[in-house]
Protein backbone atom coordinates (compact mmCIF):
# COMPACT_ATOMS: atom_id res chain seq x y z
CA UNK A 1 0.00 0.00 0.00
CA UNK A 2 1.55 3.13 -0.89
CA UNK A 3 0.42 6.17 -0.23
CA UNK A 4 1.35 9.69 -1.58
CA UNK A 5 1.85 12.72 -0.40
CA UNK A 6 1.05 15.53 -1.38
CA UNK A 7 3.38 18.63 0.27
CA UNK A 8 1.27 21.54 -1.62
CA UNK A 9 -1.84 20.59 0.33
CA UNK A 10 -0.34 21.29 3.83
CA UNK A 11 -0.93 25.36 4.84
CA UNK A 12 2.71 26.52 5.53
CA UNK A 13 3.26 27.82 8.93
CA UNK A 14 3.92 31.55 9.23
CA UNK A 15 7.49 32.70 10.34
CA UNK A 16 7.08 33.78 14.39
CA UNK A 17 7.46 37.74 14.44
CA UNK A 18 10.38 38.81 16.73
CA UNK A 19 9.93 38.63 20.14
CA UNK A 20 9.10 42.13 21.52
CA UNK A 21 8.20 41.50 24.81
CA UNK A 22 9.73 39.80 28.23
CA UNK A 23 7.46 37.84 30.94
CA UNK A 24 8.69 39.03 34.48
CA UNK A 25 7.13 38.60 37.76
CA UNK A 26 7.02 42.37 39.75
CA UNK A 27 4.94 43.04 43.09
CA UNK A 28 2.36 46.05 42.56
CA UNK A 29 -0.10 47.70 45.10
CA UNK A 30 -3.18 45.90 45.30
CA UNK A 31 -4.99 49.96 44.86
CA UNK A 32 -2.67 50.27 41.33
CA UNK A 33 -3.94 47.27 40.27
CA UNK A 34 -7.73 47.37 40.81
CA UNK A 35 -7.15 50.54 39.09
CA UNK A 36 -5.72 49.34 36.62
CA UNK A 37 -7.98 46.15 36.11
CA UNK A 38 -10.96 48.72 36.31
CA UNK A 39 -9.61 50.92 33.29
CA UNK A 40 -9.20 47.68 31.57
CA UNK A 41 -13.24 46.90 31.86
CA UNK A 42 -14.49 49.80 31.31
CA UNK A 43 -11.94 50.70 27.72
CA UNK A 44 -12.20 47.08 26.65
CA UNK A 45 -8.20 47.08 26.87
CA UNK A 46 -6.23 44.50 29.16
CA UNK A 47 -4.78 45.92 31.86
CA UNK A 48 -0.85 44.65 30.96
CA UNK A 49 -1.58 46.90 28.08
CA UNK A 50 -2.71 49.59 29.60
CA UNK A 51 0.46 49.42 32.60
CA UNK A 52 3.00 49.30 29.79
CA UNK A 53 1.31 52.61 28.24
CA UNK A 54 1.63 54.23 31.31
CA UNK A 55 4.92 53.18 31.87
CA UNK A 56 6.49 54.24 28.35
CA UNK A 57 4.54 58.01 29.03
CA UNK A 58 6.53 58.04 31.91
CA UNK A 59 9.36 57.11 30.39
CA UNK A 60 8.71 59.70 27.90
CA UNK A 61 8.24 62.35 30.47
CA UNK A 62 10.29 63.64 32.81
CA UNK A 63 12.63 61.70 35.49
CA UNK A 64 11.02 61.09 38.61
CA UNK A 65 11.45 63.55 41.46
CA UNK A 66 14.10 62.41 44.42
CA UNK A 67 12.19 60.53 47.19
CA UNK A 68 9.21 59.71 44.75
Amino acid sequence: MTTDFDPSIVPRRRARPPKRKTRITIYLDDEVLNEFRSRAERTGTGYQTLINAALRLRLAGQELPAGA
